[in-house]
Protein backbone atom coordinates (compact mmCIF):
# COMPACT_ATOMS: atom_id res chain seq x y z
CA UNK A 1 0.00 0.00 0.00
CA UNK A 2 1.15 3.24 -0.73
CA UNK A 3 2.22 6.27 1.87
CA UNK A 4 -0.53 8.43 -0.01
CA UNK A 5 -2.91 5.70 0.17
CA UNK A 6 -2.42 5.01 3.81
CA UNK A 7 -2.85 8.64 4.68
CA UNK A 8 -6.57 8.22 3.16
CA UNK A 9 -7.27 4.98 4.60
CA UNK A 10 -6.52 6.49 8.03
CA UNK A 11 -8.53 9.30 7.46
CA UNK A 12 -11.98 7.69 6.42
CA UNK A 13 -11.16 5.15 9.16
CA UNK A 14 -10.91 7.24 11.80
CA UNK A 15 -14.67 8.39 11.01
CA UNK A 16 -16.25 5.31 11.70
CA UNK A 17 -13.59 3.45 13.62
CA UNK A 18 -13.45 2.91 17.39
CA UNK A 19 -10.58 2.07 19.95
CA UNK A 20 -11.96 -1.17 22.03
CA UNK A 21 -10.48 -3.52 23.77
CA UNK A 22 -6.36 -4.54 22.45
CA UNK A 23 -5.76 -7.32 24.81
CA UNK A 24 -7.57 -9.93 27.70
CA UNK A 25 -5.50 -8.90 30.34
CA UNK A 26 -6.65 -6.10 32.28
CA UNK A 27 -4.72 -3.79 34.99
CA UNK A 28 -5.19 -2.71 37.62
CA UNK A 29 -5.42 1.04 38.62
CA UNK A 30 -2.46 2.79 41.17
CA UNK A 31 -4.49 3.20 44.05
CA UNK A 32 -4.20 6.22 46.29
CA UNK A 33 -6.51 6.33 49.66
CA UNK A 34 -7.55 9.87 50.78
CA UNK A 35 -8.50 9.42 54.48
CA UNK A 36 -11.91 10.54 56.21
CA UNK A 37 -11.26 14.11 58.25
CA UNK A 38 -13.13 12.91 60.58
CA UNK A 39 -13.91 9.53 62.27
CA UNK A 40 -14.69 6.93 58.96
CA UNK A 41 -17.98 5.77 58.40
CA UNK A 42 -17.88 4.78 54.79
CA UNK A 43 -15.62 5.03 51.87
CA UNK A 44 -16.51 5.80 48.48
CA UNK A 45 -14.61 4.14 45.31
CA UNK A 46 -13.91 5.92 42.16
CA UNK A 47 -12.16 3.95 39.57
CA UNK A 48 -10.85 6.62 37.41
CA UNK A 49 -8.91 7.98 34.09
CA UNK A 50 -7.19 11.08 35.87
CA UNK A 51 -3.78 11.32 38.14
CA UNK A 52 -4.72 11.39 41.44
CA UNK A 53 -3.14 14.57 42.73
CA UNK A 54 -5.13 16.46 39.56
CA UNK A 55 -8.37 15.30 41.28
CA UNK A 56 -7.26 15.34 44.75
CA UNK A 57 -8.40 19.41 45.35
CA UNK A 58 -11.85 17.99 44.12
CA UNK A 59 -11.79 15.34 46.71
CA UNK A 60 -10.57 16.62 49.89
CA UNK A 61 -13.20 19.46 49.30
CA UNK A 62 -15.90 17.26 48.96
CA UNK A 63 -14.55 15.63 52.06
CA UNK A 64 -14.45 18.94 53.90
CA UNK A 65 -18.41 18.61 53.48
CA UNK A 66 -18.51 14.64 54.18
CA UNK A 67 -16.01 14.34 57.02
CA UNK A 68 -17.12 10.95 57.50
CA UNK A 69 -16.12 9.44 53.73
CA UNK A 70 -12.67 7.98 52.78
CA UNK A 71 -12.47 8.27 48.90
CA UNK A 72 -10.61 5.22 47.70
CA UNK A 73 -8.92 6.82 43.78
CA UNK A 74 -8.09 4.30 41.63
CA UNK A 75 -6.26 5.49 38.33
CA UNK A 76 -6.49 3.57 35.41
CA UNK A 77 -5.70 4.10 31.34
CA UNK A 78 -8.72 4.44 29.71
CA UNK A 79 -8.84 1.21 27.88
CA UNK A 80 -8.07 -0.96 30.70
CA UNK A 81 -10.90 0.96 32.69
CA UNK A 82 -12.93 0.01 30.29
CA UNK A 83 -12.07 -3.02 29.99
CA UNK A 84 -13.03 -3.93 33.66
CA UNK A 85 -15.83 -1.78 33.47
CA UNK A 86 -17.10 -3.92 30.44
CA UNK A 87 -16.28 -7.37 31.98
CA UNK A 88 -17.99 -6.16 35.31
CA UNK A 89 -21.03 -5.01 34.56
CA UNK A 90 -21.75 -8.21 32.03
CA UNK A 91 -20.84 -10.31 35.04
CA UNK A 92 -23.28 -8.17 37.14
CA UNK A 93 -20.74 -7.35 39.83
CA UNK A 94 -19.40 -4.10 41.69
CA UNK A 95 -16.05 -2.39 40.18
CA UNK A 96 -15.95 0.76 42.51
CA UNK A 97 -19.03 3.36 43.16
CA UNK A 98 -18.73 5.22 40.60
CA UNK A 99 -16.51 5.60 36.76
CA UNK A 100 -14.69 9.01 35.51
CA UNK A 101 -12.78 9.13 32.38
CA UNK A 102 -12.58 11.65 29.83
CA UNK A 103 -12.81 8.58 26.52
CA UNK A 104 -16.62 9.93 27.14
CA UNK A 105 -17.35 7.60 23.94
CA UNK A 106 -16.67 4.33 26.71
CA UNK A 107 -18.90 5.81 28.69
CA UNK A 108 -21.31 6.13 26.10
CA UNK A 109 -20.91 2.41 25.13
CA UNK A 110 -20.84 1.52 28.63
CA UNK A 111 -24.53 3.17 29.47
CA UNK A 112 -25.77 1.72 25.71
CA UNK A 113 -25.19 -1.66 27.52
CA UNK A 114 -27.18 -0.80 30.73
CA UNK A 115 -24.29 -0.56 32.85
CA UNK A 116 -24.89 3.05 34.52
CA UNK A 117 -27.57 4.26 36.95
CA UNK A 118 -29.93 7.18 35.84
CA UNK A 119 -29.05 10.17 38.43
CA UNK A 120 -31.09 13.43 38.58
CA UNK A 121 -30.76 16.69 41.21
CA UNK A 122 -30.84 20.01 41.12
CA UNK A 123 -27.42 20.67 40.59
CA UNK A 124 -27.06 17.97 37.45
CA UNK A 125 -29.40 20.55 35.75
CA UNK A 126 -26.53 22.86 35.70
CA UNK A 127 -24.70 20.54 33.30
CA UNK A 128 -24.40 21.75 29.95
CA UNK A 129 -26.90 19.53 27.15
CA UNK A 130 -23.69 18.91 25.23
CA UNK A 131 -22.03 17.19 28.22
CA UNK A 132 -24.84 15.37 29.58
CA UNK A 133 -26.59 11.95 28.18
CA UNK A 134 -29.77 10.68 29.50
CA UNK A 135 -28.93 11.78 33.10
CA UNK A 136 -25.94 8.79 33.11
CA UNK A 137 -23.40 10.46 31.95
CA UNK A 138 -22.11 13.92 33.47
CA UNK A 139 -19.75 15.89 32.64
CA UNK A 140 -17.61 18.10 34.84
CA UNK A 141 -14.51 19.38 33.07
CA UNK A 142 -13.35 21.38 30.09
CA UNK A 143 -10.48 20.04 28.77
CA UNK A 144 -9.25 21.47 24.95
CA UNK A 145 -6.83 19.46 23.30
CA UNK A 146 -3.61 21.78 22.96
CA UNK A 147 -0.43 22.23 21.80
CA UNK A 148 2.63 22.50 24.35
CA UNK A 149 6.07 23.60 23.24
CA UNK A 150 9.34 23.73 24.80
CA UNK A 151 10.22 27.47 24.62
CA UNK A 152 13.96 26.84 25.45
CA UNK A 153 13.74 24.55 22.14
CA UNK A 154 11.27 26.27 19.91
CA UNK A 155 12.54 29.71 18.74
CA UNK A 156 9.43 32.09 18.37
CA UNK A 157 9.33 32.04 14.60
CA UNK A 158 8.19 28.32 14.92
CA UNK A 159 5.86 28.44 17.09
CA UNK A 160 2.30 26.53 15.54
CA UNK A 161 -0.64 28.01 16.23
CA UNK A 162 -2.96 26.22 14.40
CA UNK A 163 -2.72 22.18 13.07
CA UNK A 164 -1.66 23.41 9.53
CA UNK A 165 1.35 25.25 10.92
CA UNK A 166 2.67 21.90 12.48
CA UNK A 167 2.77 20.68 9.30
CA UNK A 168 4.42 23.41 7.66
CA UNK A 169 7.21 23.27 10.21
CA UNK A 170 7.78 19.57 10.29
CA UNK A 171 7.99 20.40 6.00
CA UNK A 172 10.19 23.20 6.37
CA UNK A 173 12.57 21.76 9.07
CA UNK A 174 12.57 18.51 8.93
CA UNK A 175 16.01 18.04 10.85
CA UNK A 176 15.48 19.95 13.33
CA UNK A 177 12.58 18.03 14.13
CA UNK A 178 13.14 14.74 13.58
CA UNK A 179 11.70 12.56 16.12
CA UNK A 180 11.18 15.35 18.50
CA UNK A 181 7.33 15.38 18.06
CA UNK A 182 5.23 13.61 20.79
CA UNK A 183 1.60 13.07 20.63
CA UNK A 184 -0.80 10.13 22.12
CA UNK A 185 -0.51 6.39 21.06
CA UNK A 186 -3.85 5.58 19.92
CA UNK A 187 -3.24 1.92 20.41
CA UNK A 188 -2.93 2.40 24.00
CA UNK A 189 -4.84 5.91 24.67
CA UNK A 190 -8.92 5.94 24.37
CA UNK A 191 -8.35 9.55 24.69
CA UNK A 192 -5.60 9.89 21.94
CA UNK A 193 -8.02 7.80 19.62
CA UNK A 194 -11.11 10.01 20.40
CA UNK A 195 -9.28 13.23 19.45
CA UNK A 196 -8.18 11.46 16.39
CA UNK A 197 -11.21 10.65 15.84
CA UNK A 198 -12.55 13.90 16.11
CA UNK A 199 -9.79 15.93 14.27
CA UNK A 200 -10.25 13.56 10.64
CA UNK A 201 -14.14 14.74 10.92
CA UNK A 202 -13.20 18.48 11.58
CA UNK A 203 -10.20 19.15 8.81
CA UNK A 204 -10.02 15.25 6.85
CA UNK A 205 -7.42 17.08 4.23
CA UNK A 206 -5.48 18.72 6.65
CA UNK A 207 -5.50 16.53 9.10
CA UNK A 208 -4.27 14.29 6.90
CA UNK A 209 -1.20 16.01 5.57
CA UNK A 210 -0.69 16.51 9.38
CA UNK A 211 -0.44 12.55 9.84
CA UNK A 212 1.89 12.46 6.75
CA UNK A 213 3.93 14.95 8.15
CA UNK A 214 3.84 13.17 11.64
CA UNK A 215 5.24 10.07 10.08
CA UNK A 216 7.72 11.56 8.21
CA UNK A 217 9.70 13.21 11.57
CA UNK A 218 8.88 9.86 13.49
CA UNK A 219 6.66 11.71 15.81
CA UNK A 220 7.10 9.63 19.25
CA UNK A 221 3.60 8.32 20.78
CA UNK A 222 3.08 7.26 24.24
CA UNK A 223 0.38 5.97 26.28
CA UNK A 224 -0.32 9.08 28.23
CA UNK A 225 -0.36 13.14 28.71
CA UNK A 226 2.18 12.66 31.80
CA UNK A 227 4.54 10.79 29.81
CA UNK A 228 4.90 12.63 27.08
CA UNK A 229 4.76 16.14 28.95
CA UNK A 230 7.91 14.35 30.67
CA UNK A 231 9.74 14.09 27.57
CA UNK A 232 9.77 17.43 26.84
CA UNK A 233 10.90 18.74 30.23
CA UNK A 234 14.18 16.15 29.78
CA UNK A 235 14.74 17.89 26.70
CA UNK A 236 13.76 14.58 24.38
CA UNK A 237 11.21 16.11 22.48
CA UNK A 238 10.45 19.24 21.47
CA UNK A 239 6.19 20.04 20.68
CA UNK A 240 3.64 18.07 21.74
CA UNK A 241 0.41 17.76 19.91
CA UNK A 242 -3.50 17.22 21.38
CA UNK A 243 -2.36 17.30 24.97
CA UNK A 244 -5.55 17.89 27.33
CA UNK A 245 -5.54 21.53 28.41
CA UNK A 246 -5.52 20.61 32.22
CA UNK A 247 -2.02 18.22 32.29
CA UNK A 248 -0.67 21.09 30.07
CA UNK A 249 -1.36 23.97 32.28
CA UNK A 250 -0.53 22.02 35.36
CA UNK A 251 2.88 21.60 33.90
CA UNK A 252 3.36 25.50 32.50
CA UNK A 253 2.49 26.17 36.20
CA UNK A 254 5.66 24.03 37.51
CA UNK A 255 7.70 25.34 34.50
CA UNK A 256 6.84 28.17 32.49
CA UNK A 257 9.37 26.83 29.45
CA UNK A 258 6.61 24.32 28.85
CA UNK A 259 4.34 26.94 26.75
CA UNK A 260 0.79 25.80 25.88
CA UNK A 261 -1.06 27.28 23.11
CA UNK A 262 -4.21 26.74 22.29
CA UNK A 263 -5.01 25.85 18.48
CA UNK A 264 -6.34 28.99 16.20
CA UNK A 265 -8.26 26.91 13.48
CA UNK A 266 -10.09 25.01 15.78
CA UNK A 267 -9.93 23.32 19.10
CA UNK A 268 -11.31 20.11 20.35
CA UNK A 269 -13.01 19.96 23.74
CA UNK A 270 -13.42 16.99 25.64
CA UNK A 271 -15.26 16.80 29.03
CA UNK A 272 -14.05 14.25 31.42
CA UNK A 273 -17.37 12.12 32.56
CA UNK A 274 -18.95 10.70 35.59
CA UNK A 275 -21.35 7.88 35.38
CA UNK A 276 -22.90 5.83 38.69
CA UNK A 277 -22.53 2.16 37.52
CA UNK A 278 -25.76 -0.17 37.36
CA UNK A 279 -23.73 -2.60 40.29
CA UNK A 280 -22.62 0.51 42.24
CA UNK A 281 -22.28 -0.91 46.31
CA UNK A 282 -22.99 2.99 47.26
CA UNK A 283 -24.98 4.59 44.29
CA UNK A 284 -26.07 7.48 46.95
CA UNK A 285 -22.41 8.22 47.73
CA UNK A 286 -21.70 8.30 44.49
CA UNK A 287 -24.40 10.64 43.60
CA UNK A 288 -23.31 12.74 46.40
CA UNK A 289 -19.73 13.07 44.11
CA UNK A 290 -21.35 13.60 41.40
CA UNK A 291 -23.69 16.43 42.71
CA UNK A 292 -20.31 18.13 44.47
CA UNK A 293 -18.62 17.72 41.23
CA UNK A 294 -21.05 19.65 38.77
CA UNK A 295 -22.22 22.55 41.53
CA UNK A 296 -20.61 25.72 41.49
CA UNK A 297 -18.94 24.92 44.60
CA UNK A 298 -16.84 22.33 42.46
CA UNK A 299 -16.74 23.57 39.00
CA UNK A 300 -14.55 26.52 41.09
CA UNK A 301 -12.44 24.15 42.88
CA UNK A 302 -11.71 22.53 39.23
CA UNK A 303 -11.62 25.87 37.78
CA UNK A 304 -9.13 26.81 40.11
CA UNK A 305 -7.18 23.91 41.56
CA UNK A 306 -7.57 21.25 39.31
CA UNK A 307 -8.78 21.35 35.39
CA UNK A 308 -7.90 25.27 35.14
CA UNK A 309 -10.58 25.45 31.95
CA UNK A 310 -13.86 26.52 31.96
CA UNK A 311 -16.74 26.59 29.48
CA UNK A 312 -17.84 30.07 30.72
CA UNK A 313 -14.65 31.24 31.64
CA UNK A 314 -11.57 32.88 29.94
CA UNK A 315 -8.68 30.94 29.32
CA UNK A 316 -5.99 30.83 32.30
CA UNK A 317 -3.40 33.09 32.25
CA UNK A 318 -0.35 32.82 30.44
CA UNK A 319 -2.47 30.25 27.33
CA UNK A 320 -1.64 31.48 23.93
CA UNK A 321 -5.07 31.50 22.84
CA UNK A 322 -8.61 33.38 22.24
CA UNK A 323 -10.02 35.21 25.14
CA UNK A 324 -12.98 32.45 24.88
CA UNK A 325 -13.14 29.34 23.75
CA UNK A 326 -16.82 28.91 22.66
CA UNK A 327 -17.29 32.92 22.00
CA UNK A 328 -14.36 32.80 19.47
CA UNK A 329 -15.93 30.14 17.66
CA UNK A 330 -12.84 27.97 17.65
CA UNK A 331 -13.82 25.83 20.22
CA UNK A 332 -15.63 22.58 19.50
CA UNK A 333 -17.15 20.36 21.96
CA UNK A 334 -17.77 16.85 21.55
CA UNK A 335 -20.97 15.88 22.33
CA UNK A 336 -21.62 13.09 24.64
CA UNK A 337 -24.39 11.24 23.20
CA UNK A 338 -25.36 8.22 20.77
CA UNK A 339 -22.88 9.85 17.57
CA UNK A 340 -20.37 8.27 19.89
CA UNK A 341 -21.41 4.65 19.47
CA UNK A 342 -19.99 4.84 16.07
CA UNK A 343 -16.70 4.93 17.19
CA UNK A 344 -16.83 1.35 18.38
CA UNK A 345 -17.60 -0.84 15.42
CA UNK A 346 -14.77 -3.16 15.60
CA UNK A 347 -13.93 -3.83 11.96
CA UNK A 348 -13.08 -0.91 11.42
CA UNK A 349 -11.23 0.21 14.41
CA UNK A 350 -8.64 -3.03 13.76
CA UNK A 351 -8.48 -1.48 9.82
CA UNK A 352 -7.62 1.59 11.13
CA UNK A 353 -4.95 0.54 14.03
CA UNK A 354 -3.80 -1.53 11.10
CA UNK A 355 -2.83 1.49 9.16
CA UNK A 356 -2.09 4.29 12.18
CA UNK A 357 0.88 1.52 13.16
CA UNK A 358 2.38 1.44 10.01
CA UNK A 359 2.74 4.89 10.03
CA UNK A 360 3.85 5.68 14.15
CA UNK A 361 5.39 2.31 14.44
CA UNK A 362 8.78 3.45 13.64
CA UNK A 363 8.59 6.41 16.77
CA UNK A 364 7.04 4.56 19.30
CA UNK A 365 8.17 4.26 22.70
Amino acid sequence: MSLSTTFRTVVSGLVAAALASTSALALEGERSVFPAPGQERTRLIINGVTDADVIAPLIRDFQDMARDVTVEFNDYVSNDLFREAELACRQRRSHGDLWISSSVDHLVKLANDGCARSHQSEETERVSAWANWRDEIFGFAFEPAVIVYDAAQVPPEDVPRSHVEIAELLRRKPDEYWTRIGTYNVQLSGVGYLLAFHDAQQAPTSYGRLLESFSRAQVVTSCCNKEVLDLIEQGRLKIAYNILGSYAYARYLRNNDMQVVVPRDYTLILTRGAMIPTHSPQPDLAARFVDYLVSERGQKVAREKAFYFAENAPLPPGVDGPISLIESGIGRPIRVGPALLAAQDRATREEFIRNWTSLFAPGTR
